[in-house]
């Protein structure tokens, strides 16, 4: 599949009913598109199975609950709705989006409560999201912007607002030739990339962010459970900026992801180790499973 992503052949899942993809569209004044009232989750199909599906599900509709926004579907019938979808365009792997948001309707200001809340499932075949960086390791800039507070924003939600400095910093970072750009938090400690978690290696152990300002991803944390099954100690604690100097190793997580060395970041340069290529290896098996 390939062109401009609204104008494609195949079908779209939207409020209930299937649609041709070209018939999937929202009005101009949609209240998410002036104030950014939407949540989403992004997810892979293997082999006719989504991956960690149910969790993903629960994780939209808790999104929703924290931007005060209730989806009006369950987690099984969103199941229901991404198997529909793939079903339809004959897909058994594939990207999944399901995205709910705030419609149309009777408010047009920054409160929306009488608007209803919409929601769509999409889909698309696409390959390793950083491309040739799942062998040589990937190279990311370091963002001048930073992870908010979490008195300043429900950091736990996978919404879209969340990914307005994202859309700058990886613009930023390709200028650069780089895949992608490595944020620090609010405080200083490091983050996270625009759309993957972070691990490190030194010394056989592995170091990662504390997720308490940002998203806790479902594929760091499974990857946290491998390691730990392998009996490889696993410090998730805050990172400060200089420790990056002192590390082996460095790969991020994610859905779109997976598990992508990184070669570089900034001034820092990493090995594609041993480590790295082990869990790469064993989270694709166990997708595929």
């Amino acid at each position: 599949m390939a062109g401009a992503y609204d104008d494609r052949d195949g079908w779209i899942w939207m409020d209930g009913a299937m649609l041709p993809w070209r018939d999937a569209r929202v009005h101009v004044l949609t209240h998410a598109l002036h104030y950014a009232s939407s949540v989403f989750e992004g997810e892979r199909c293997y082999n006719g199975k989504i991956f960690k599906g149910r969790e993903h599900s629960a994780r939209l509709l808790k999104s929703g609950e924290l931007l005060d926004m209730v989806i009006p579907y369950t987690v099984d019938q969103i199941e229901e709705a991404k198997y529909a979808m793939l079903k339809a365009n004959g897909w058994t792997d594939a990207y999944v989006r399901a995205v709910a948001w705030r419609g149309s309707g009777e408010d047009m200001g920054v409160s929306a409560k009488r608007n209803p809340v919409r929601m769509a499932v999409a889909g698309w075949e696409w390959g390793a999201y950083y491309g040739d960086a799942k062998m040589k390791g990937a190279k990311l800039d370091i963002s001048k912007w930073k992870r908010p507070s979490p008195e300043t924003i429900p950091v736990a939600a996978k919404a879209a607002g969340l990914y307005m400095i994202c859309t700058m910093s990886k613009h930023a970072a390709e200028a650069k030739g780089c895949s992608d750009a490595l944020f620090m938090d609010y405080r200083g400690y490091v983050a996270e990339a625009t759309g993957a978690n972070i691990f490190f290696v030194k010394g056989g152990e592995v170091h990662t962010p504390l997720a308490d300002c940002f998203l806790n991803g479902l594929t760091r944390q499974t990857v946290i459970g491998m390691l730990r099954a392998k009996g490889i100690t696993v410090h998730e604690r805050h990172i400060l900026p200089e420790e990056l100097e002192s590390f082996e190793q460095c790969w991020l997580t994610g859905t779109a992801a997976e598990v992508t060395p990184v070669g570089e970041i900034g001034p820092y340069t990493f090995e594609v180790g041993a480590l790295t290529r082990d869990i790469a290896t064993d989270y694709e098996k166990l997708v595929r499973a």
